[in-house]
C-alpha cells in the first residue's frame, strides 16, 4: 500500500543531476569534482513532490514510475522560482474533482468558497457573508501590507516593497529572493496535494486564468504563517535561495502541511462534511445516466430494455 498524500513527505529540491531507473529503485546521479559521482535513491512511493532544476535530466522509466507512484514532477528554473511543467498522476477517483466542478461553475458557490478561503486566512468571524470579490480582494491587500510593513519593523530592514521581476532576478534584494523560492516549493506541495485528490490545479476561485490558479487559491491561506515570515528572516542571508528551501522544508516537519492542504480542501468543497474516507471496494469507472445518476461500468448493457 502507498502512504496517503497526508503521510507522505514534502518535497525534494535537484539540480545538475541525472534521475533514473534502475533495478533497485528511482535514483539521482550526481557529479561533482570533489567527490565524483555519488548515487541517492529516491523514497518515490513516500515523497510528494519532486522539483527538478536547472541541469538535470530524467528517463523516461523514471518518469513513469514517480508517475504511478503519485509523485508530482515539477521543470523548475533556477532556484526553484519558477515552473516551467508539471506532470499529472493518474488519481483513483473523480469524487472531489467533480465537487470541485460544481462549486466553481455556479457563480454563488464559486463566491462562498472564496469567502471561505479569506476566512481561514484571517480568522473565523472576518468576512463579512455579504461581502463582493472585489471588497475581500482590498481587505486582503490591506491586511497582506500590513503584514509586510510590520514583519520589516521586526527585522529592522526599513522599507519593503514585493517585487517578482523573473528578468532582472539577481537584483532583487534577499527578502524577495528568499520569498519566490520559498512560495515555488509551496506550491509544488500544493499542487501534488490537489493532483492527489484528483482535483484540477486549473480551477481556482480566486485567481483565475491559469494552469494552476487552484495552486495558487490553496498556496494563498498558508504564506502568512510559513514563506513571508521566513523570507523576512532571511534579509541579511548570503544565498537565500537556497537557505529559504532548507528552513522551509525542516519548517514543514512540525507544521504538518500536507495533512492540512487535504483537510482544508475537503473542508472548501464540501462543508458539510460528509466525506469520509473512499470506499476501497468503489468502482473505478463509472457511467453517466442523466436520470439516474450513475451507473455501474464495465457491464454489458445491450440486454437491457
Amino acid at each position: 500500500m502507498l502512504p496517503r498524500v497526508a503521510d507522505s513527505l514534502s518535497f525534494l529540491y535537484l539540480d545538475i543531476a541525472r534521475v533514473q531507473q534502475d533495478d533497485t529503485g528511482v535514483c539521482a546521479e550526481i557529479t561533482s569534482e570533489r567527490h565524483g559521482t555519488q548515487t541517492v535513491y529516491l523514497p518515490t512511493a513516500a515523497l510528494s513532490c519532486v522539483l527538478l532544476g536547472p541541469g538535470t535530466s530524467i528517463t523516461a522509466r523514471a518518469l513513469s514510475t514517480l508517475a504511478r507512484h503519485g509523485t508530482t514532477v515539477l521543470v523548475v528554473g533556477s532556484g526553484g522560482v519558477r515552473c516551467y511543467a508539471a506532470t499529472l498522476p493518474d488519481s483513483l477517483t473523480t469524487n472531489w474533482l467533480e465537487r470541485q466542478t460544481r462549486a466553481w461553475a455556479d457563480d454563488t458557490q464559486r463566491l462562498r468558497v472564496a469567502r471561505a478561503m479569506y476566512e481561514k486566512r484571517f480568522g473565523p468571524g472576518t468576512v463579512s457573508p455579504d461581502a463582493t470579490l472585489q471588497q475581500l480582494r482590498g481587505f486582503e491587500g490591506a491586511r497582506v501590507k500590513a503584514h509586510y510593513q510590520l514583519l520589516a519593523r521586526q527585522h529592522k530592514i526599513g522599507r519593503f516593497r514585493r517585487n517578482y521581476d523573473p528578468e532582472s532576478w539577481e537584483d532583487q534584494d534577499p527578502v524577495n529572493l528568499a520569498l519566490s523560492a520559498a512560495n515555488t516549493c509551496l506550491y509544488g506541495i500544493v499542487h501534488a496535494a490537489i493532483v492527489a485528490l484528483g482535483c484540477s490545479p486549473a480551477l481556482g476561485y480566486v485567481h483565475s486564468g491559469n494552469q494552476q490558479a487552484f495552486v495558487y487559491d490553496i498556496a494563498d491561506l498558508y504564506k502568512a504563517r510559513l514563506t513571508i515570515p521566513l523570507a523576512f528572516s532571511l534579509h541579511d542571508a548570503t544565498d537565500p535561495e537556497a537557505q529559504a528551501r532548507r528552513s522551509f522544508r525542516d519548517g514543514l516537519r512540525l507544521f504538518r502541511l500536507l495533512p492540512r492542504i487535504v483537510t482544508d480542501i475537503q473542508e472548501l468543497l464540501d462543508p458539510t462534511g460528509e466525506y469520509g474516507t473512499e470506499d476501497p471496494d468503489e468502482q473505478l469507472v463509472d457511467l453517466w445516466d442523466p436520470v439516474a445518476g450513475v451507473v455501474p461500468g464495465g457491464l454489458n448493457h445491450g440486454t437491457e430494455g
